[in-house]
């Protein structure tokens, strides 16, 4: 398999490929690392420590794409989305997420079971017109999807959530996410495989730029399963 990863400041890109027997490819620039996404000998693509504003190169092509962090939480896999900043703020976008997280989630060999999270209890209602949306938005998900997946509505008590093991964890909005992310992975030590970008042909992994060696270590032994997988599929 071939594997291309983005190298920037944080030169633990470095030490985590050093742990592979096999040569992976390094990109140094935004340029370089399309460029290796677009080479149709390239099997998957990994951001490394290059800045986020590759992502914003990459919706140029295809706007639609959006991030879900690949968790591990007591030894159970956990898809954390959206955690773009710029992802999640439509209703519609949210059924996009749902279905194509469900669909990963099958194809990594789990049955999917998805929670939502809204910006508070059903009591808190009436104090806030965001809140009063962020419930709502969320009752009318599980309306909408009820009958086809296993999905609930835990309102703000993401921590039921996990204790539930659910395993595709919905967030309000994009910076929500991103923020729970950091607060899970870069501050509580949580183990982060890479966020998975979705909604695109190509594999790519998309890993902060402030990751440590192993994160970056965890971010390619997915892509190696990634491609296995996909190589199944073919």
């Amino acid at each position: 398999m071939k594997i291309a990863i983005g190298l920037g400041e944080n030169k633990n890109v470095l030490k985590a490929i050093d742990k592979f027997p096999y040569k992976i490819n390094i990109a140094k620039t935004n340029t370089e690392l399309l460029e290796y996404l677009n080479n149709p000998e390239i099997d998957g693509v990994i951001r490394g420590s290059l800045k986020s504003n590759i992502i914003k190169d990459l919706k140029k092509e295809n706007p639609n794409i959006f991030r879900a962090s690949l968790l591990e939480i007591n030894n159970q896999p956990l898809l954390l989305t959206p955690v773009g900043i710029d992802e999640g703020d439509t209703y519609n976008s949210k059924i996009n997420i749902i279905q194509e997280c469900s669909n990963t989630m099958q194809k990594l060999g789990y049955k999917p079971k998805i929670a939502l999270i809204s910006g508070g209890r059903q009591d808190d209602k009436g104090r806030s017109q965001k809140i009063d949306e962020s419930i709502n938005e969320c009752e009318k998900i599980v309306k909408q999807l009820g009958t086809k997946y296993n999905i609930k509505h835990y309102h703000i008590l993401i921590e039921e959530a996990i204790k539930d093991k659910a395993n595709i964890i919905i967030t309000p909005d994009g910076i929500i996410g991103n923020l729970i992310f950091r607060s899970l992975v870069l501050v509580a030590g949580i183990k982060s495989n890479g966020a998975l970008t979705l909604n695109q042909p190509k594999l790519f992994i998309d890993t902060s730029r402030s990751q440590s060696i192993q994160g970056y270590v965890n971010s390619i032994k997915l892509m190696e399963k990634l491609i296995e997988k996909k190589e199944q599929e073919d």
